[in-house]
């Protein structure tokens, strides 16, 4: 009898209890309740719509949803060309020293070299000379000859054209003695930033970066940008190892740089830790992001609301069929609720990537905030007599009723 009367006495404190929770906004928490997330989503996927504070929607993990969350695709090396066939053709360019030979069919030509008696065959070498600002080179009797731009073989016919009604069958070799305008700029993480000359052979990307003493930092996280007349494109370092597609062939005045970026995301709630964790691995599924940060806690955790934040691009919203007109600019602010309560979530967050800054909350049980309630009756009522067993008493029926 006695026994009853107590478990009466429980049950009714709890429901007595659980009605002043229902209107009670003061509770201590790590985050927002998931209540508020799902009342206060200016769009949501599955509910009514409505515009409390920051705009932000709302969505829901499932099958469908993961399609428009795939791995972000990178950008790539492929559209500048030179990722396949031999090396490119590099022209003469302003500043480059180059030196011209003329030779003759016969004696008694345009160009008589002062030591004709001393040595065979009729040629001159003219003084070695810079392609000047204006992109020409001086050769006698065929007066300034555009140079920048252009290919050797083009220029020495455009001389021997101009020299053959003077010279007897004139033939030009012109050869580059300093090379300065087929030049490549590195910088960042590695170990020599330098301008490395392209030579006839060509250099390609990892060339380059070799040429530069390699990587300061872990191949991992390490991205190589290239920028060549105002078009830029970023990949990944190890993509460039796996991918000889793209480690293409690098050409003059290009720019290549070198950046470890450090990629994090913070867990937030009621995981096992909380803080901010390194990816580490080049992929990082949202599964793992939790695993790392050691799970749910099982005393505390909702597996209902794990809730992932994500800056989305507005046209991968569109494609949702969501209403995007209350967001401004290219990016939507996104909740990710993942109910993990459901066997097959544990699929879809392993399929799910993880991106750069991502944040993850989860949420608190109901039946914590209630004995977080409990502890500040217990807390503020202590010199009370009586109060302080009856908020033990209420602790060890949610407890059972738990069980």
């Amino acid at each position: 009898m006695g026994c009853s009367r107590i478990g009466s006495t429980r049950v009714a404190i709890v429901v007595a209890l659980t009605t002043i929770l229902a209107s009670c906004t003061s509770l201590p928490r790590s985050g927002p309740d998931h209540k508020d997330v799902d009342r206060d989503a200016a769009v949501k996927v599955t509910t009514k719509e409505r515009r409390v504070g920051i705009d932000y929607a709302l969505v829901d993990l499932s099958k469908n949803v993961l399609s428009y969350f795939t791995a972000p695709q990178p950008t790539s090396f492929k559209g500048f060309g030179g990722g396949r066939g031999g090396a490119p053709e590099i022209p003469l360019g302003y500043g480059d020293v180059v030196s011209v030979a003329i030779f003759e069919a016969q004696s008694g030509g345009l160009f008589i070299p002062s030591d004709a008696g001393s040595r065979p065959g009729n040629y001159i070498s003219l003084p070695e000379q810079t392609i000047d600002r204006n992109g020409t080179i001086t050769i006698p009797y065929a007066g300034r000859v555009p140079a920048a731009g252009r290919l050797k073989e083009t220029v020495e016919q455009d001389v021997e054209d101009r020299l053959a009604s003077r010279a007897i069958e004139p033939q030009v070799v012109i050869t580059t003695t300093t090379s300065r305008s087929s030049q490549v700029a590195i910088l960042g993480d590695v170990n020599n930033p330098q301008r490395v000359e392209i030579s006839p052979a060509g250099e390609r990307v990892l060339d380059v970066i070799s040429a530069a003493g390699g990587l300061t930092t872990n191949n991992i996280e390490t991205n190589v940008t290239l920028q060549r007349r105002g078009k830029t494109a970023t990949v990944a370092y190890t993509t460039l190892l796996k991918n000889p597609a793209e480690n293409i062939y690098v050409a003059p005045d290009d720019t290549i740089s070198i950046d470890h970026e450090r990629r994090t995301f913070l867990m937030l709630g009621a995981a096992g830790t909380s803080g901010r964790f390194d990816f580490e691995e080049s992929n990082l599924t949202l599964g793992e992001a939790i695993a790392k940060a050691g799970g749910l806690r099982d005393d505390r955790a909702d597996p209902a609301q794990v809730l992932l934040y994500r800056l989305v691009p507005k046209k991968t919203v569109q494609a949702m069929h969501v209403d995007t007109t209350r967001f401004a600019g290219e990016m939507v602010p996104v909740i990710i609720r993942a109910n993990m309560r459901d066997p097959a979530t544990l699929f879809a967050v392993q399929q799910f990537k993880m991106e750069d800054k991502d944040i993850i909350y989860i949420s608190n049980s109901d039946s914590v905030e209630l004995v977080k309630f409990l502890d500040i009756v217990n807390s503020v009522s202590s010199t009370v007599s009586g109060v302080t067993d009856d908020a033990n008493d209420t602790r060890n029926a949610v407890q059972d009723l738990g069980n």
